[in-house]
């Protein structure tokens, strides 16, 4: 369905470098080929001059925190994390929705048509969702500190957020995450992965993001992060854990044999200066799901998957030496199917029967000439803004590079941020 409640027909668009139409029915590919008709209830869009690709997943960002950007510069991860934790008291309702809504604005512009977000105030959250058109999996985070109160706290509002977000559309997922192992206790570790997994849901984590980290955890209890999270169980196909940048060859081993999907967030681990030596080769062959992400934009400034692609391999190709070291298709899969399959929808490839999630990229211009290889200008030579078009399960959430509502959003999020800044002065 498209914005005007329409099936939709894309036609003379570029696929694998041959034009086709495509058409969509009920938010999903129907059919693709050549001249295709379709009936009086479907709107038609030309798209002479457009490609189509599969919209991206970012799987790890913290959506409401747009309106950190900017604020925490220049810092290691755990002053940052202290400075952004202080700056957390002062979050509310309405800054939680209106951050989350600039953050889909921004996602949509630079074509995520879905994400998996770890944040506070999850109904707002999930209100935004609703309100820009995406899909989201959105997780009640535990976050505890070993504090005994907290913890008992924090299982009766993840109880209470899964009967809230019983009402929620078919296009937002309630999930579960453990922060992280060194701020959530082992009771509530335990307790909220039992949760999660008794109904179903999926977990999501942060895990081996810096040295230091590592090193503290090895000193406490003699393994690896890796390794205790295994052996408690946590590890498996339904858990999806962000960073996982200081791994042992035993960790990888691990984290493939358990099916457990990671997710690579470049650009904040260089901005933090986190590390750069991301395992891709190694957990792609051990059977680890390899993702991509942005992280929050209260760390890596900006929700632009494309750009973290770009990253990403760049740095896979300069410090393994070997240029031939994250082919695009490869590249391309983490920030569509792959982050797809990990949460469970039917979404990362431009196939019939699959939901029409789809960026219509605009090659008339200089990144595109001369078009030896489409994926690779897309990647290497263009920018984001030659995004034309996104499509979400059938309707067009931006066309021509315009997102309805983005002027109100703009405006509503920088009101919110001048509050934000008089609150934590």
């Amino acid at each position: 369905m498209n914005a005007n409640g329409k099936n939709l027909l894309l036609r003379n668009v570029i696929r694998s470098g041959a034009a086709c139409d495509i058409y969509i029915e009920d938010g999903k590919i129907s059919r693709i080929g050549q001249n295709l008709q379709c009936g009086a209830d479907a709107a038609v869009l030309d798209c002479r001059g457009m490609s189509v690709l599969p919209a991206f997943v970012n799987m790890h960002t913290h959506a409401g925190m747009t309106l950190f950007r900017g604020i925490c510069e220049d810092m290691p991860l755990q002053t940052w994390l202290d400075a952004v934790w202080k700056a957390e008291t002062a979050l509310d309702d309405d800054l939680v929705y209106w951050g989350t809504r600039l953050a889909c604005v921004e996602m949509i512009r630079t074509g995520t048509v879905a994400f998996n977000d770890m944040y506070w105030r999850i109904d707002r959250a999930a209100q935004a969702v609703e309100d820009s058109g995406m899909k989201a999996h959105l997780t009640y985070c535990f976050l505890d500190g070993g504090d005994p109160v907290r913890q008992k706290q924090q299982r009766e509002e993840c109880e209470a957020m899964y009967g809230v977000s019983r009402s929620w559309s078919s296009r937002i997922r309630f999930g579960v995450s453990v922060h992280a192992h060194y701020t959530v206790s082992d009771e509530n570790m335990l307790w909220a992965a039992d949760f999660a997994r008794s109904r179903g849901l999926l977990l999501h984590t942060h895990l081996s993001e810096t040295r230091a980290e590592n090193e503290a955890h090895q000193a406490r209890y003699g393994i690896s992060p890796t390794r205790r999270l295994a052996d408690m169980g946590l590890l498996g196909s339904d858990l999806t854990a962000a960073h996982a940048l200081w791994l042992s060859e035993d960790d990888i081993r691990l984290i493939g044999e358990s099916g457990t999907t990671v997710v690579h967030n470049i650009n904040s681990n260089l901005k933090l200066a986190s590390g750069w030596c991301f395992r891709y080769k190694e957990l792609r062959d051990a059977g680890a799901n390899v993702t991509m992400g942005t992280d929050g934009a209260g760390s890596s400034n900006n929700l632009d998957l494309r750009e973290a692609l770009k990253t990403a391999a760049l740095m896979q190709k300069a410090w393994r030496g070997d240029p031939a070291a994250l082919p695009l298709d490869e590249l391309l899969a983490m920030g569509s199917v792959n982050g797809a399959r990990a949460l469970g929808i039917n979404s990362g490839t431009v196939e019939e029967g699959a939901s029409a999630d789809l960026i219509l990229v605009d090659t008339d211009s200089t990144f595109f000439v001369p078009a030896h290889d489409f994926k690779a200008n897309f990647i290497y030579s263009a920018n984001s803004s030659c995004i034309d078009t996104l499509i979400c399960d059938g309707r067009i959430l931006m066309r021509e590079g315009r997102v309805e509502g983005q002027e109100e959003v703009l405006a509503m999020a920088k009101e919110e941020t001048q509050r934000f800044l008089r609150k934590i002065k």
